[in-house]
């Protein structure tokens, strides 16, 4: 049998994860500054300089009309100047192909450059204007960002006196935007932007909302979760060969090697409680080791992605029984021998600790799972939460065999069963490490696993699956001279198996399949689908629609979006199709789509406070809607879900981009439920 180290794979997987560590980002996640060179006595360049954070990106120049917002550079004045050529990027330009728009992208990571050059005309020259640029992550999306320059300084000698050369004409042709892109009802938008802001409609609801998010107790149940999955991961240890066998053996060792029961019951659960120690000092030490934010890059993290996938791919193998995974053997014979040598309680914490070290081969690829998991769920205390769980779940045993001695002999015997369950945890890890190779593939647009692919190979995993626990595929690991019939309990879990496959079969041709949206790829990755159920909002003017709201007693669902938002796409394609929220979104709410990238004029600019104390002038519609988002919500990223009532008080908290559609409905009813109650 292979035996593999585990210092490799301790190498890969906590490389992994400091490479996914981000610093804190403040409220913006691209941070530029703007400078003006002389380049000689009659040139002279403005230059952006961008530091984006990590798991951002900032698109690149001229990307087509239909795409995502590309950086743009709008003079609004030039006073014996004007523009020479066009705005140049400069940096390691990054080119993918993007599924949702069809098309090939191009953007920067880290750092990025944007420089416009001006030929001096006059003896005196002034420039004023502004770069806009659009940015996103692998979950969400800023509105068109605006960063203004404003320059003047003096020309050649000779030069005539300086004249207005370019006024309100961008040196870069903005994307287009027309009215029959959106519904007829917003064609032409009223501009009276000062009395809107005045109104109730605008009044800020941070606060309000920040209470609902607070109180909506999603973090408390993500770490209830996390730790009822390690408690599960750990009983599920409890089971395989290398940790069942060793219970009565410790336990009788405690209470024989004792003067009296008492002393015997205090050292099981002094190693109970020793082990419950171990594996916590893990957990906490990857959340202190890599911070606070390496969480939330795990989870969109491309490259990680598809190292867990190959871990996950590894830890399968290893329980189909390929080979095995052992630590050094010199770390168990160090251990053991000072556990022999010493006495109290350091003697019995190294005796767990021993524990942990010869129960790797079984307990090493369940603890990685569930670590991968954990670090992916964005949670601070995640990897300590689970942790706990799992240990918790281990060490219970010890201590309650020492209390009940006589369960021993109830307890049943090492045998077959122990390497069925190794197994189908093999199975089970295998069609998870598609999910993670699911994410880079999204991430990197290769487009190698579409839905139909993802439902094609989990398919195949879970057939298989059935089949074993029928008695009709085995291992290497198991025993053939058995030609014993499955016990029961293996049929009826074969029969869920095959049962789960018939449910996904209809998912090759479109069906939603509920039960793994949450795993799968979104809808709109499926080349065969004969399954279309479309929403369309009913209003894109926020005024209008709420009117409409009043008007039937309806609540609201405002839905800040764009047209250059993938991961709005993505939401349509994926959450919206479904049949129960199109059908709550389509009778139950007043749907207003807000685009903040709408590229036409208002009547006239506008320069407004944002809440932090500093301004910003408003050109367009998608500028109103923006600085709405901005100014009501405290918020900046697309898509922003929120749903408000008639009069614009906030009925629950907000949701932004994750392709879960039984979350979405809980989302989506509780703003119903409050309008009710």
């Amino acid at each position: 049998m292979i035996r593999i180290s585990f210092k490799m794979l301790a190498v890969t997987l906590f490389a992994a994860l400091h490479a996914a560590g981000v610093m804190a980002q403040g409220d913006l996640p691209v941070h530029f500054s703007v400078q003006q060179k002389v380049v000689s006595p009659t040139e002279v360049d403005v230059i952006f300089s961008g530091k984006i954070d990590n798991g951002w990106h900032v698109y690149s120049t001229g990307l087509p009309a239909d795409g995502p917002t590309s950086a743009v550079l709008n003079t609004e004045k030039a006073e014996g100047a004007k523009p020479i050529g066009k705005l140049k990027a400069l940096g390691r330009e990054i080119s993918n192909f993007d599924q949702i728009f069809g098309m090939k992208l191009r953007y920067f990571e880290k750092s990025v450059t944007f420089v416009q050059r001006y030929q001096i005309t006059g003896k005196t020259y002034r420039l004023k204007g502004y770069l806009e640029y659009g940015a996103c992550n692998d979950e969400n999306c800023m509105p068109p960002t605006q960063v203004e320059f404003s320059y003047s300084g003096k020309g050649p000698d000779g030069a005539p006196e300086a004249k207005e050369e370019v006024k309100d004409e961008a040196t870069e042709t903005p994307v287009a935007v027309t009215a029959d892109s959106l519904s007829a009802d917003t064609a032409a938008v009223a501009d009276t932007l000062s009395a809107n802001i005045g109104g109730d409609l605008w009044k800020p609801m941070i606060k309000e909302l920040q209470a609902f998010n607070g109180d909506n107790g999603n973090t408390d149940r993500s770490l209830l979760y996390i730790f009822l999955m390690g408690l599960v991961g750990g009983f599920v240890a409890l089971f395989t060969p290398c940790v069942w066998p060793i219970i009565p053996m410790t336990v009788s060792f405690f209470l024989k090697r004792a003067k009296d029961k008492k002393k015997g019951v205090r050292d099981a659960i002094t190693y109970g409680v020793s082990i419950i120690v171990i594996y916590l000092t893990l957990g906490i030490a990857l959340t202190v080791i890599f911070g606070a934010s390496f969480a939330n890059a795990l989870a969109t993290n491309a490259v990680v992605n598809i190292i867990f996938c190959l871990l996950l791919v590894v830890f399968a193998l290893s329980f189909f029984g390929w080979f095995e995974l052992t630590l050094p053997s010199s770390w168990t014979n160090k251990i053991d021998s000072k556990a022999s040598s010493t006495s109290g309680l350091l003697s019995i914490f190294l005796m767990a600790f021993t524990l942990a070290l010869v129960s790797f081969s079984c307990t090493g690829p369940i603890i990685g799972f569930l670590l991968v998991e954990v670090t992916t769920s964005g949670s601070y205390m995640a990897p300590a939460m689970g942790m706990f769980g799992f240990a918790l779940a281990l060490a219970l045993p010890f201590t309650l065999f020492a209390l009940f001695p006589t369960w021993l002999k109830q307890a049943p015997k090492s045998g077959s069963w122990m390497n069925t369950i190794k197994v189908v945890l093999g199975f089970i890890e295998l069609a998870f490490a598609l999910k993670f190779f699911s994410v880079a593939d999204l991430a990197y647009g290769w487009g190698l696993l579409d839905r139909e692919v993802f439902l094609a190979l989990w398919i195949v995993i879970f057939g298989m699956l059935g089949l074993y626990l029928i008695g009709k595929l085995k291992f290497q690991s198991d025993m053939y001279g058995e030609d014993k019939p499955m016990p029961v309990v293996c049929i009826m879990l074969g029969m869920v198996s095959f049962a789960f496959v018939v449910y996904m079969i209809p998912g090759l041709w479109g069906a939603p399949c509920k039960a793994v949206s949450a795993f799968a790829p979104p809808m709109n990755t499926q080349d065969f689908n004969l399954y279309h159920n479309e929403v369309k909002p009913k209003y894109t003017d926020y005024e209008e629609g709420m009117a409409a709201a009043a008007s039937q007693g309806k609540p609201v669902l405002i839905d800040f979006t764009g047209f250059g938002c993938v991961n709005c796409r993505k939401m349509e394609a994926s959450v919206w199709t479904d049949p129960q929220v199109a059908d709550i979104l389509n009778n139950e709410y007043i749907l207003i789509s807000l685009y903040v990238d709408d590229k036409r004029p208002l009547a006239k600019p506008m320069e407004v406070s944002l809440p932090d104390g500093t301004s910003k002038t408003l050109r367009t519609i998608g500028d109103k809607w923006s600085y709405l988002q901005q100014r009501k919500f405290g918020a900046l990223v697309q898509p922003f879900y929120v749903p408000v009532d008639a009069q614009g008080n906030v009925l629950g908290s907000s949701f932004s981009y994750k392709e879960d559609v039984g979350e979405y409905v809980d989302f989506l009813k509780k703003g119903i439920e409050k309008v009710k109650n």
